[in-house]
């Protein structure tokens, strides 16, 4: 379940860290209808098992200068360290790092890179529960030598507390964390030495501090706090030695959040609910707007996109606010507020027309890029050199799948039954352009507060590779689309969210493109929740269903958020209860949308699939799903994926998921000729 929440407190941190990750797992047979594969050549699909592999490259960094190119490279099970000088293409440093999970890659300066990784334990002598904690390794390129990010610091655990920074200071580039004493209450930042991991605690930091943001010198310029049990959120700036509050808001669920520097080094970004500074049409945009605030006067001014971004881009030397991304139908669109950032990005999106580049790393001159393509194809790597008016093609991200082994990808839009307009993705089998009769699988995406987006998806295109049409549905309460259409779902699971996806199945029934009778419902988190929610609160459309990591009893599941914090009213019980539509913790309202409650009800096939170290959706939530199927009499499957995540992080168990997921499809919605 992606959160779209941001929880505090340092059990909560350590099990929440992984949201810039979370919109991986977003945060899953064999010949076609003949009527639809008539239509041109069927390519010979690829093996299943490349579907389910990790991406051929899992991260990629230009180095400062744009000389040297690091990436994490996945060959089988092997995950690798690469370090590669790109005009000779001479391996620097290539070491194994196949035990070990990698959330995310970036260099110190020319010589040295940090690589940072997670595994799923517990501190028990802290009180910390089984979580995804998150460490540091920085490999110095000129003496080979790797060393953890505050290793030997005097009573501070070797772990990383929120994201790193890295500023290039006048001391030379700098690394600064948050780390978590062993003694009290506190996650000071720390200045790391990148020679030998140590920490030097620079600025002090209880439990409320929510985050910070640094200049290029490495200073901190804001400060925000947050009381999880009251809800109150503050903004602190800059006064004489110390930080002054300047702006508080109550914030029970809609947080506030810095996003780094602005366009000057005295500025920030701050996303937040500001109805005060709010144009006339805010109930149509985006539930938080984006406000540039100067630090020195406190004043606060909207920033001048055209647009709100999704993402934000920040200069990779100044760490200045240069542009933003935006998801829409074809992709990302990217609007630059920097003028040479700007004519730089046009020159691409003109070389990549039709394409919807997507911006993966800058050097700090910004004369070379690295862009990511996967419309109509699997993903591919390509270095742009400005300077010399080239685009060479670094890696596919899988480079096993042909360009014509590639389903084609239709934005679509239909209305649901109460009016609403339902934006989302089908994806066709290979070779199909004029569907008709097809089987379906409905594959509900996670968070709910989360979207499908355009590109390749590795878990659709194995679906449609296999025979079936793949509706990817963003129902109501899915990001992206404005404040209305966020706020549309709340208090609808089980409920509109859920017939937003079978109202997509009878609109593609009464188009023609699918066979109403051969539809299955699969999902993973949110989506796991829906496949469940289809097979007892929506059961006259699915035959099937499957699903991962799914949600069953919605009370266990808020009680058990709230046993993971210091308050049990905090805010991800509060995000819940909002979206779930209960009216307090343990309302037993809930029961009537918690599948687990239904098991009697069932009486279509499902397969449940769930990891074992689960630190988002314990898997509990199958387990008892399952025990209330058997207690009900009903069939069930059910396979624990042992030393797995909630997001799929491992190639073998990825496979394993995706394998018992077809297998299960071809028995109980063969993709063949209708019977």
């Amino acid at each position: 379940m992606e959160k779209d929440t941001r929880q505090r407190g340092v059990h909560a941190v350590f099990k929440s860290g992984m949201k810039a990750f979370a919109l991986a797992v977003a945060a899953l047979c064999c010949a076609g209808n003949a009527a639809a594969w008539a239509q041109s050549e069927v390519p010979a699909p690829a093996p299943l098992e490349v579907y389910g592999a990790t991406p051929a490259i899992e991260l990629i960094q230009l180095s400062p200068s744009g000389e040297l190119i690091a990436r994490v490279t996945v060959t089988g099970e092997t995950r690798s360290l690469a370090v590669t000088r790109i005009a000779t293409r001479e391996n620097l440093f290539v070491g194994d790092i196949s035990v070990i999970k990698v959330r995310d890659l970036r260099w110190i300066g020319e010589g040295r890179v940090l690589v940072v990784t997670s595994q799923t334990r517990n501190i028990a002598s802290l009180g910390v529960p089984r979580s995804e904690l998150f460490f540091g390794q920085v490999l110095d390129l000129e003496t080979r030598r790797v060393v953890q990010v505050l290793d030997r610091t005097l009573d501070v655990l070797p772990v990383l507390y929120g994201p790193a920074s890295v500023r290039n200071t006048s001391d030379g580039d700098t690394l600064f964390v948050r780390g978590v004493s062993t003694t009290n209450d506190q996650a000071n930042l720390h200045r790391v030495d990148p020679r030998t991991g140590r920490g030097r605690s620079v600025a002090y930091m209880d439990s409320t501090t929510d985050d910070y943001v640094l200049d290029g010198e490495g200073e901190i310029i804001a400060l925000s706090r947050y009381d999880e049990r009251t809800g109150r959120w503050s903004l602190r700036l800059p006064q004489g030695s110390g930080h002054r509050e300047v702006w508080t808001v109550d914030a029970p669920v809609d947080v506030p959040a810095l996003l780094g520097m602005g366009r000057t080094p005295r500025t920030i970004v701050v996303s937040a609910d500001r109805p005060d500074l709010a144009p006339d049409d805010a109930g149509s945009g985006p539930s938080e707007v984006l406000f540039e605030v100067n630090v020195d006067t406190g004043e606060w001014s909207r920033l001048p996109f055209e647009h709100d971004p999704d993402v934000l881009v920040h200069h990779p030397r100044t760490r200045l606010l240069i542009g933003g991304g935006r998801d829409e139908e074809a992709g990302v669109q990217y609007e630059f507020l920097d003028p040479q950032a700007s004519r730089r990005w046009s020159s691409v999106e003109r070389a990549f027309r039709g394409k919807a580049p997507r911006l993966v790393s800058w050097n700090d001159a910004l004369s070379r890029v690295v862009v990511f393509t996967d419309t109509g194809e699997a993903g591919q790597y390509q270095l742009v050199d400005f300077d010399l008016r080239t685009a060479d093609i670094v890696a596919d991200a899988y480079p096993a799948i042909a360009p014509e082994q590639v389903g084609a990808v239709r934005a679509i839009q239909y209305t649901a039954g109460d009016g609403l307009s339902i934006p989302g993705y089908l994806t066709l089998p290979p070779g199909v352009s004029e569907p008709s009769g097809l089987p379906l699988v409905v594959l509900a995406h996670g968070g709910p507060a989360s979207r499908d987006v355009a590109g390749f998806d590795w878990w659709a295109q194995a679906l449609a590779s296999r025979g079936y049409a793949v509706l990817q549905a963003n129902f109501r309460g899915s990001t992206g689309y404005g404040r209305a259409f966020l706020e549309a779902g709340y208090g609808e699971w089980g409920r509109k969210m859920q017939t937003d996806l079978s109202d997509g199945v009878r609109w593609l029934a009464a188009e023609g493109v699918i066979d109403p009778a051969r539809v299955c419902i699969v999902g993973a988190s949110y989506g796991g929740y829906a496949a469940l929610a289809g097979l007892t609160l929506d059961s006259e459309v699915y035959r099937c269903g499957v699903s991962v990591a799914g949600v069953s009893d919605l009370r266990r599941m808020v009680n058990w958020e709230a046993e993971q914090s210091r308050h049990k009213n905090n805010q991800t019980v509060r995000y819940w209860n909002r979206f779930m539509g209960a009216a307090r913790l343990n309302d037993r309202a809930l029961d009537a949308l918690s599948p687990a409650f239904l098991a009697a009800s069932v009486d279509s096939p499902l397969l449940l699939i769930h990891g074992r170290d689960d630190t988002v959706v314990p898997i509990e939530q199958s387990r008892v799903m399952a025990e209330a199927l058997r207690r009900a009499g009903k069939p069930v499957e059910f396979v624990e994926l042992p030393g797995e995540d909630h997001w799929l992080s491992r190639s073998a168990t990825r496979r394993q998921m995706l394998a018992e997921t077809v297998r299960f499809l071809e028995a109980n919605n063969p993709a063949g000729r209708a019977d």
